[in-house]
């Protein structure tokens, strides 16, 4: 049989090696089935570790000595990255006292789920230690550890600052350069706030005339070297990922208020913003945000984003994950959408909204805007000028800023549509990386997360994903709280309430024949001299399959 279906096989492949426009894929092919289904049961090749404690949801990857550093609810853990579960691991035991818990119970907090410390914040500080933030029962502390004797300091720092007091609150935050940059809500009546401290600038988003941040809930903050190789002089840049509230012409969906509706933002800071010298002291003078549109006008609450090639600014690219919005309370479903970069810094260049005091919501700005443009980086040609810093823009500009933080142009997805759209399942987490084939071409592998503990791995062709496979990495329905890839272990690490799994990146021998590998679509495993194939090709290649098995 194998006889006759070769050279028809191989026509196909060859085929597909063919420079050509891409087919748009019908709307009905967006919901993608998973190739294969791998039950618990048929799990294989998988490590795991489970402690003492509960909530594995904060995990650090350090390649270079071969650890997964794990933040719990009142533990941390150092692992090795090669085998998570060979038993040779380190503990932390960071619990908050029962004082502490007694007196958070007595503020009306749940003594089963809020009143403990748990590890929101864990990053490498120095050569020497890591730095970790928790919210020790609505009290939050922070900790510099040593990473080689892994024990906790006997002092510790005022984490308010710097960690949200509530567990279940949205947050996240990065150590660049020595500067701690976090966005959340960090006390019980503030407002959510994007930060930087252990700098010699602290500086922090504007409250006043108006709050810059609308009960923002933070996913996913990055930073991307924008000043490498730069022609212009230009900053790197923090980009921060989250949903809030809106009030902006057009942002209502159905019967759902202004007052309530909440979008999808993108927003950045430069990192060598120094604030304002009389205006803005201490503020931000480059912040700006943007609407992020997936599928309007369902999806709407993003719940996980990462970035790709992000040291390199030309090719970073964001992959996000969303759900239906909170109105519709009978559905599930979820959307994931590609940006980049390059898209959000022309929306980030386009025009500007600003707050209507008559109809009490923003509108497009259309009145002239100050030079140097408001929000901007310094760069050679604003330093040639004499803006060495922000502390040298003029008070025009900064009263601008504080009046238009928010973009006119929303940033639409890559191609102007979800890649995929799957109903009755909700992501909550996703990771990527790129994947070169031995024939040359690059794609992007995707692991996303569910609420009830499955993993789906996906491919991106063209203008749509490919699912891969789904793996039900727990046996009790569980959500996914992160997922770290290791390049270098070939895994992925996915961090639960229950515990930590770690699973190879593939498994090429579940293929049982050639036909099997190449309708699965796994870069990981893919030997063919062309391209994946598309799905027209693949509709072919199980055509043919057929007609060769039938004996026709």
């Amino acid at each position: 049989m194998w006889g006759r279906l070769w050279p028809l096989l191989l026509s196909i492949l060859t085929a597909t090696a063919v420079p050509g426009p891409s087919l748009r894929r019908p709307s009905r092919e967006l919901d993608a089935t998973p190739r294969m289904t791998i039950p618990y049961e048929e799990l294989s090749g998988t490590r795991h570790f489970k402690g003492q404690a509960q909530n594995y949801s904060t995990l650090l990857l350090e390649e270079a000595s071969a650890r997964l550093l794990v933040g719990a609810r009142g533990a941390l853990f150092s692992l090795s990255a090669n085998d998570i579960g060979d038993g040779a691991h380190k503990e932390i035991h960071w619990e908050a006292s029962p004082e502490m818990q007694s007196k958070c119970h007595q503020k009306g907090k749940n003594n089963q789920t809020e009143c403990f410390n748990h590890v929101r914040f864990l990053q490498r500080l120095n050569s020497t230690h890591l730095y970790a933030c928790g919210t020790h029962a609505f009290q939050p502390l922070c900790a510099a550890i040593d990473a080689e004797a892994f024990t906790l300091p006997t002092s510790f720092e005022e984490g308010k600052e710097k960690c949200p007091y509530d567990p279940a609150r949205g947050f996240t935050g990065l150590i660049i350069d020595g500067g701690l940059y976090t966005a959340t809500r960090y006390e019980f009546r503030s407002i959510p706030d994007i930060r930087r401290r252990r700098h010699p600038h602290s500086l922090r988003t504007e409250e006043t005339p108006m709050h810059w941040l609308n009960d923002a809930e933070f996913v996913f903050s990055v930073l991307v070297r924008e000043s490498k190789a730069s022609a212009v002089g230009d900053d790197d840049k923090v980009y921060y990922f989250f949903t809030e509230r809106a009030t902006e012409e057009g942002s209502g969906s159905f019967t759902q208020s202004r007052s309530s509706h909440r979008v999808a933002r993108v927003a950045r800071v430069c990192k060598g913003d120094l604030g304002g010298k009389k205006i803005l002291q201490k503020k931000w003078t480059s912040f700006l945000k943007a609407r992020l549109i997936c599928h309007i006008p369902l999806y709407e609450t993003l719940r996980g984003v990462c970035s790709l090639d992000a040291e390199t600014s030309s090719r970073t690219h964001f992959y996000a994950a969303f759900t239906l919005s909170t109105q519709w309370k009978t559905l599930e479903a979820s959307a994931i959408c590609r940006y980049d970069l390059a898209e959000i810094q022309a929306v980030f260049a386009g025009p500007y909204m600003e707050y209507q005091d008559g109809s009490r919501r923003w509108g497009r700005y259309e009145g002239g805007v100050p030079e140097p443009r408001p929000g901007s980086c310094i760069t050679d040609s604003l330093r040639s000028q004499g803006y060495n810093s922000s502390q040298d823009l003029p008070s025009l500009v900064l009263d601008f800023v504080k009046l238009h933080p928010l973009m006119a142009r929303p940033v639409v997805p890559t191609r102007g549509r979800p890649l995929l759209l799957k109903r009755n399942i909700r992501y909550t987490h996703l990771t990527g990386t790129p994947v070169t084939t031995p024939a040359g071409p690059t794609y992007d592998l995707l692991f996303l997360g569910t609420a009830d503990g499955w993993i789906h791995k996906a491919v991106v062709l063209g203008s749509g994903m490919h699912i891969i496979e789904e793996t039900q990495v727990f046996r009790e329905s569980q959500s996914v709280e992160n997922l770290v890839i290791s390049l270098l272990q070939h895994s992925l690490y996915v961090g639960a309430p229950s515990g930590v799994i770690q699973l190879p990146l593939s498994s090429c021998s579940r293929y049982r024949s050639c036909y099997d590998c190449i309708l699965a679509r796994d870069p990981n495993c893919h030997i063919l001299s062309g391209p994946l194939p598309q799905p027209h090709v693949v509709t072919s290649l199980s055509r043919a399959w057929e007609r060769a098995s039938l004996g026709r």
